[in-house]
């Protein structure tokens, strides 16, 4: 009992401050130049689509990318370079606004916040990867709620639905009572490439598709899956949006 207590007074805070950047292995954002002769190979080297050409240069649609490295290593193939001119950094693809139309910054980490947010998650299909990362939010490393965000069990004391999985049929309805069952002013998050995009199981009679084939979203979070400090951006910025209806 008393080496408990010793433990718990020496040892440090376990909570750390959020990094938007993972480790040197980690695949985020894409950077670098493709020359005009790989843009075709590395566009169709892509299994989601996300990759498209644009004249002589690229665009990446991050809600539909799974950082596979596919593009990268087509650039590398199509260019003939050992090394890669486009080349994936260890920065997060960070949450995407639909209201505003722009990319969430690091900032809404730094802000604090008036109020709280209360969160319902709706697993829609996914492979559990999204949710795991999500699990993590509540842990001591990233603490959730000293933001003030909070997970609750029905839609309809909750300020929010995060949708993770690509919508299958199954579930289509069950996406749909839900966001029915917030209370307004309401936002929906589409967490993950299968909620944002939803491309990453193709067509089948089975799957709808992207969580905004069935209900409207408010905001995007890329990442296949995304990491908690993705999630915790983008649950700012939900709480900002929120705070801006009332």
């Amino acid at each position: 009992m008393f080496k408990v207590l010793e433990r718990l007074l020496h040892d440090k805070i376990a909570t750390e401050n959020i990094s938007l950047s993972g480790s040197a292995r980690f695949r985020g954002q894409l950077a670098g130049k493709c020359p005009a002769t790989a843009l075709d190979a590395c566009a169709k080297a892509c299994p989601v689509g996300a990759f498209s050409r644009k004249g002589d240069s690229y665009a990446i649609d991050y809600r539909r990318c799974l950082f596979c490295g596919r593009c990268v290593a087509a650039c590398a193939q199509a260019a003939g370079a050992p090394d890669a001119l486009l080349a994936h950094t260890a920065v997060d693809a960070m949450p995407y606004l639909v209201e505003k139309a722009q990319q969430v910054t690091a900032d809404v980490i730094r802000q604090k916040l008036g109020r709280s947010l209360h969160v319902r998650h709706l697993d829609a299909g996914s492979c559990n990867a999204c949710d795991f990362e999500m699990g993590a939010l509540s842990n001591p490393v990233y603490d959730l709620h000293r933001y003030g965000v909070h997970f609750d069990a029905s839609p309809r004391h909750a300020d929010m639905l995060m949708v993770t999985g690509t919508v299958t049929r199954n579930l289509e309805q069950a996406l749909r009572m839900s966001y029915e069952a917030l209370p307004d002013p309401k936002l929906v998050m589409a967490c993950g490439a299968c909620a944002a995009g939803g491309e990453t199981y193709g067509a089948s009679y089975a799957i709808v598709g992207a969580a905004d084939k069935v209900v409207p979203v408010d905001i995007y979070v890329p990442g296949c899956p995304p990491r908690p400090s993705a999630m915790i951006a983008g649950l700012l910025a939900a709480a900002d949006m929120l705070a801006e209806k009332l």
